[in-house]
């Protein structure tokens, strides 16, 4: 066999191992595209709770030119709030007190405190802490008959606001998050449903932040606890 010869068999061989090679190369790639097919989906789970505490601080305030009578004063109706409480079902030890705060008007170097019909200003805070939410509420409404007896509370700003607080995420957590991952996965299934495709195993996932608000301002003890779970599935054909 000449050199022309074997020169020419070598390429033939050649070239037959570098179209194989690239055929197999060409179906690794469409087979490896085809693998990275994906979709994304998302599931929620959202439920309602009942507030597990609530804290509700009752400010009131007096007003005297009397240092004295203004202690007295404050004294008397700090009593009376905590009969008419405990009276109305909260239990006394879940009643606490702040110190009293007074103001002396003479006594500021800012102001025209000439004409003030009272010297001093005093307020105190009367906090419930408690987790009967439905006896708390109950009394917040019949205040007004304390109001009766003289005592001006005052309200509106952030001092006197009252809380409600939901301490049971971690017992709900689990539950929440299996019902969001299913709700995913059903509209995934739906996806693959659609574009004629069969759902694979999940490329990725991840929970999201869990969130807890008011149901509405008019129902602030019911809680909103909500969860999204973002889920990437493989799609096959």
């Amino acid at each position: 066999m000449n050199k022309n010869a074997g020169a020419l068999i070598l390429g033939i061989f050649i070239f037959f191992g570098l179209s194989t090679l690239g055929y197999l190369l060409g179906l690794a790639a469409i087979e490896f595209k085809q693998y990275e097919r994906s979709v994304v989906v998302k599931g929620l789970s959202e439920r309602e709770f009942s507030a597990d505490i609530v804290i509700w601080p009752i400010q009131y305030t007096v007003a005297s030119n009397d240092i004295e009578s203004i202690y007295d004063e404050m004294d008397r109706n700090t009593s009376k709030i905590q009969s008419f409480l405990v009276e109305n079902g909260i239990k006394s030890d879940e009643v606490s007190f702040s110190s009293p705060s007074i103001t002396d008007k003479s006594a500021q170097q800012y102001g025209n405190n000439a004409n003030a019909e009272f010297r001093y200003t005093a307020s105190q805070t009367v906090t419930v802490y408690s987790e009967n939410i439905t006896t708390v509420r109950n009394v917040m409404s019949r205040l007004s008959e304390l109001g009766k007896q003289g005592i001006v509370f005052t309200g509106g700003n952030y001092q006197t606001k009252t809380d409600y607080n939901f301490l049971r995420l971690n017992e709900v957590k689990p539950e929440m998050i299996e019902e969001a991952t299913r709700k995913a996965r059903e509209v995934a299934e739906k996806f693959a449903l659609d574009s004629q495709s069969k759902l694979g195993k999940i490329k990725r996932a991840s929970q999201g932040q869990f969130s807890i608000s008011d149901r509405d301002k008019n129902n602030p003890h019911i809680k909103k606890v909500r969860v999204v779970t973002t889920v990437e599935y493989y799609l096959s054909d």
